[in-house]
């Protein structure tokens, strides 16, 4: 697990569901007039769910002296099917509502639609979710604000694994319900969560190989003390191969790299010097493009010739606890399985027990990171980068245990690290999100300002000083304009994308944000990023198409869209 990516789980401002927080603003502030107006239109027309209403219970006394017809006799056939229905003669049930549909006026709108979504829950106890479907689409036809019945075709949709439609319902839903009520909102989070995971398996399996920035492969790399690759000296100066390979990667031009190192491995044994070298190279870009497989097998390969270099193994076993955790997130055994087998083989090697210990702060194991981090910084011990991570489990661990002296030790162990490796703009990072935890805003934005004069062309922190004005000062123009500013500097700075597209939801501009989630899908690497931009995006999706459905306004809505 890399430096990079720890500092961007620390303080990631996105959730599933956030797609929804524009429609929940707009309803606590009052919302758009046309778009308030419309939805109390349409409540208008809802009638009390399932049961019977108190004057068709009165009408039903006074018409039992005489025959009944039209609207009375629908509304008897409806109160036998209830008694069946509660009783679980859903079969007799159903035979009553076809009566109250047969009997029911075709004016009566409300009353038909009252019909159809008694008769689909009795269906759907039966589960046959087809005929669901088409009774509480025939209710929403009736009363297009029907809630109940709107939910209950989500369901319906949800089982037939229709996921993109059982979205879309929960939202009008939920917009119905001015996103007041809860258990909706339950489902509509777990349809998100099902969708996007759909979507991401979708996405990962047609992904295209992807380099990443320079300045996140930077961090990446220099969250390696001991990288044998780095440290490796060749003399020859020929332009091919391994030696073009290593080249390329001292020069931080690294998209020519797979294609120099396969050249290497295309040689024969007695021609070539570096075939290790070359497939942990290629293994770690094949990982650092998603190109998984092909890096688990780059990187087994080094790893399984037990009379290589300890360095080479060891490092290929980082990568490969790395690898693990990124394609297996719930299933972090297998990642420290990597781990410990990298210490049986070189246990002076402190990258093992840095990276360990990032992956023991995201499992919530601060004693274990502790631990790691202390060893790592006995072994590297000029590493700020490892300083920082230490301290700042350090912090974790005593903010969990609400240990108010143990946090202000740990705070000045933070200014002296700031002091002792004034160039690691990492300490300035993590110092200022611990910062802004404390909501010691202007500290924080002080920290975060010094770790742009070391690193200018930083966009990570563009977009964490950004959110620190929204936070702070509630400043959103000058928010979006320093996430920008990321954008400008790294465009494929995948976090700013995600960013501003969660800050355009909540101003309304869904267009918008949906193209900028889209960005940052194309440069996502893992599935587990995928799935939570989907969510995102399908949010947002669903939202515009209710939209326009139900006849609301969003400013946004383009023309023709």
């Amino acid at each position: 697990m890399v430096v990079v990516e720890l500092a961007l789980l620390i303080g990631t401002p996105v959730a599933i569901g956030l797609g929804y927080l524009y429609w929940r603003k707009s309803a606590d502030q009052g919302g758009d007039k046309l778009t308030k107006k419309r939805l109390a239109d349409l409540k208008d027309k809802t009638i009390s769910l399932d049961g019977d209403t108190s004057e068709g219970a009165g009408k039903q006394q006074a018409a039992d002296a005489k025959p009944l017809t039209g609207r009375d006799l629908a509304n008897k056939h409806k109160t036998d099917g209830n008694a069946h229905f509660r009783v679980g003669k859903y079969d007799l049930a159903i035979r009553e509502y076809d009566a109250a549909i047969e009997h029911c006026p075709t004016y009566e709108a409300t009353d038909r639609a009252t019909y159809y979504q008694n008769r689909a829950a009795a269906y759907e106890q039966l589960q046959n979710w087809a005929a669901v479907i088409k009774d509480c689409t025939s209710a929403i036809e009736c009363n297009p604000a029907y809630a109940k019945a709107l939910v209950r075709r989500a369901k319906a949709y949800e089982q037939q694994q229709d996921l993109s439609r059982a979205l879309e319902d929960i939202t009008a839903a939920c917009i119905v319900d001015r996103f007041q009520n809860k258990a909706t909102l339950v489902s509509a989070d777990r349809i998100l969560r099902e969708l996007g995971q759909q979507h991401g398996r979708e996405a990962m399996k047609s992904k295209k190989p992807t380099y990443p920035s320079k300045q996140f492969l930077k961090s990446y790399f220099s969250s390696f003390n001991n990288d044998p690759i780095g440290k490796l000296v060749v003399a020859s100066t020929e332009q091919k191969g391994f030696i073009k390979a290593k080249a390329l990667f001292d020069s931080a031009e690294y998209e020519g790299i797979v294609a120099a190192c396969t050249e290497e491995l295309e040689k024969s044994e007695s021609e070539s010097e570096y075939k290790l070298e070359a497939l942990l190279l290629r293994g770690t870009f094949y990982n650092l493009i998603a190109c998984y497989e092909e890096a688990k097998q780059d990187l087994d390969a080094v790893i399984e010739l037990e009379t290589a270099d300890k360095r080479l193994r060891s490092n290929a076993l980082i990568k490969r606890a790395s690898l693990a955790m990124q394609t297996e997130p719930d299933s972090p055994g297998e990642c420290f399985k990597y781990f410990a087998r990298a210490e049986t083989i070189d246990s002076t090697n402190g990258d093992i027990f840095h990276h360990r210990g990032q992956v023991y702060i995201l499992t919530d194991r601060m004693d274990d990171a502790i631990a790691d981090f202390e060893r790592a910084y006995q072994l590297c011990p000029t590493s700020g980068i490892i300083a920082t991570h230490l301290c700042y489990a350090s912090y974790r661990q005593a903010a969990q245990n609400r240990d108010e002296s143990a946090i202000g030790r740990i705070r000045k162990r933070f200014n002296e690290i700031l002091d002792q490796y004034a160039d690691c703009v990492e300490c300035y990072s993590i110092l200022a999100q611990v910062l802004t935890e404390e909501q010691k805003f202007d500290e924080a934005d002080s920290c975060f300002a010094r770790a742009l004069k070391v690193e200018p062309d930083n966009a990570q922190i563009y977009v964490h000083r950004g959110l620190l004005q929204l936070q702070w000062k509630g400043d959103i123009d000058e928010g979006v304009k320093l996430i920008k500013k990321a954008i400008q500097i790294d465009g494929k700075c995948e976090f700013a994308y995600e960013t501003l597209g969660t800050i355009e939801v909540q101003r309304g501009n869904l267009v918008e944000a949906i193209k900028l989630f889209e960005r940052a899908i194309e440069l996502a690497r893992t599935e587990m990023s995928l799935v939570h931009l989907y969510s995102l995006k399908d949010a947002a999706v669903a939202q515009v198409d209710v939209a326009k459905n139900m006849g609301l306004s969003i400013s946004n809505i383009q023309p023709n869209f």
